[in-house]
């Protein structure tokens, strides 16, 4: 099975939002009730029911104009997931072959530790079903044989899908295309992610877009110290345990049990 990945080229991107509704459409995602906050951005934000979402940035250019940076915003599918690191549910959340991090909602326990680990701050909780809902890089699309709907959907060509080494080798060309401050994103952090920007400029101008993104200290300890040391210690008991029976053997009363 091919590992796969999504870049998105922010310097083709228009703002149609289209992918946002071909999210909505192939998820059966409803609409939001929104109001008008001197933004064209709208929704303001991901929700339980927007798991993608188009940001608009206002930047200026410091001579008096402003100018406009789209960004596709939703789940990175980073390769070393910390979601999946600390769910406390067995196969709640879990990686596909195919570079996709699920959550299996019948699983799913509403604790909302992915929501605190996550770098990205992707994931969303839904008070009334107790659960927690992201982008699935439209994993039941990629077992059809079909691209994720966003992709499918961009008429710019700023979102493409394919292998992942495909994408990185035509990441790697469209950023040198650009030169000036473009950049290459997600291709190295928290050991590589499945979906991949194309910046034009510095990432510090896309909101909600950390400039260096880590996961919180907790998930190294977890997953360096703790888990090592808990699996370690378990085993290690039953190991004492058996060395202890196989050296003295059970404990026998002596003289029918007098002593």
């Amino acid at each position: 099975m091919p590992e796969y990945a999504m870049l998105n080229d922010v310097s083709r991107c228009m703002g149609c939002r289209g992918c946002q509704v071909a999210c909505k459409s192939w998820n059966n995602l409803p609409a939001e009730n929104t109001i008008q906050n001197g933004s064209y951005q709208n929704p303001a934000d991901l929700s339980e029911n927007t798991w993608c979402l188009v940001r608009f940035n206002e930047v200026s250019d410091g001579n008096g104009n402003v100018k406009w940076l789209f960004r596709k915003n939703h789940c990175f599918h980073c390769t070393n997931a910390a979601c999946i690191d600390v769910c406390p549910a067995p196969g709640a959340i879990y990686k596909t072959e195919e570079g996709a991090v699920v959550i299996d909602h019948d699983k799913c326990i509403g604790c909302k530790y992915c929501i605190n680990v996550c770098p990205f701050e992707v994931p969303r909780f839904n008070p009334k079903t107790g659960k927690v809902y992201k982008c699935t890089l439209c994993i039941d699309r990629l077992r059809g044989d079909m691209i994720p709907a966003c992709a499918k959907t961009c008429t710019s060509g700023a979102v493409l899908f394919g292998e992942r080494k495909d994408i990185l080798d035509t990441a790697k060309k469209r950023v040198k295309e650009l030169g000036g401050n473009a950049v290459l994103y997600g291709d190295k952090y928290l050991g590589g992610t499945h979906v991949m920007y194309v910046l034009p400029e510095s990432p510090a101008l896309y909101a909600g877009l950390p400039v260096n993104p880590v996961f919180p200290v907790s998930v190294f300890i977890w997953r360096k110290i703790v888990t090592p040391l808990t699996l370690g210690g378990f085993l290690g008991a039953i190991g004492l345990a058996w060395m202890y029976y196989i050296c003295r053997g059970p404990n026998r009363p002596k003289n029918g049990g007098d002593e």
